[in-house]
């Protein structure tokens, strides 16, 4: 269990206010501090948003003590998708083998946390909401995009390459990066990987992914408008195992 800390609300945005202070935490992260931007971006009331977030649940974090809306999560359950047309990650992978096998998905992005709440128990404290949600709905695939900071893929060569060779998923989970954008991930040779060096330019989200039993996606895409590279996560419930649940669970 976490040490004892600040308490949270965890709740899905109700109100426009509440969608509003998602969206302006996620102008200052994405945007302040990671030189990310996008056609929809509101640099006067400084929030970051776009054409799907109307379609999407706003997982917030609340800091109880504050007020403050301190993390979120945005998530689409696939019947949605369906009346939407698309996934928002569509745009970058192909998802036919996921879509194909008639399965409960639940597509996840946006994810962040405002600065002085990392390495707290805020993002525990979201997992445990994003648990209720898929046990709730009976979700039984969970995806989405999440990205390396930077655009240059032979700085991130190591980490690609350690995930292509490593964690690659299988065949009836291997989303694939549309050809048209489609970034090959395998940059290193498996001799020649430095799983050290890699580890360390992983971001903490796909770290606890792969904890979990999570696979990646072939190929990355490279995001201009956002300044990163994206690989697509999957995440299978089904395949895990105890001990992935109880973490899951937020045991």
């Amino acid at each position: 269990m976490p040490d004892a800390g600040p308490s949270f609300t965890i709740k899905l945005a109700e109100t426009q206010d509440e969608l509003r202070a998602a969206q302006r935490l996620r102008y200052d992260v994405f945007v302040r501090e990671l030189d990310g931007g996008g056609a929809l971006v509101d640099h006067v009331a400084r929030l970051e948003r776009d054409r799907f977030d109307p379609y999407f649940d706003h997982m917030l974090a609340i800091d109880d003590a504050t007020g403050e809306v301190v993390g979120v999560y945005r998530l689409l359950p696939g019947d949605r998708a369906a009346e939407l047309g698309q996934f928002y990650s569509e745009d970058e992978y192909d998802l036919s083998v996921l879509k194909q096998r008639g399965r409960k998905l639940l597509e996840l992005g946006r994810s962040c946390l405002h600065r002085d709440y990392r390495g707290g128990t805020a993002m525990y404290h979201l997992w445990n909401g994003l648990s209720r949600y898929v046990a709730e709905r009976q979700i039984e695939v969970l995806f989405g995009v999440a990205s390396f900071h930077g655009t240059d893929v032979q700085e991130l060569a190591q980490p690609l390459s350690m995930l292509h060779h490593n964690h690659l998923a299988p065949p009836d989970l291997r989303v694939r990066a549309q050809p048209s954008v489609f970034q090959t991930m395998d940059l290193v040779a498996p001799d020649a990987l430095d799983r050290r060096r890699a580890m360390v330019q992983v971001p903490a989200l796909i770290k606890a992914y792969l904890r979990l039993g999570g696979f990646v996606g072939e190929g990355a895409f490279i995001d201009h408008s956002f300044n990163t590279t994206d690989v697509c996560l999957i995440l299978d419930t089904t395949r895990m195992n105890e001990r992935q649940k109880r973490i899951y669970g937020g045991a």
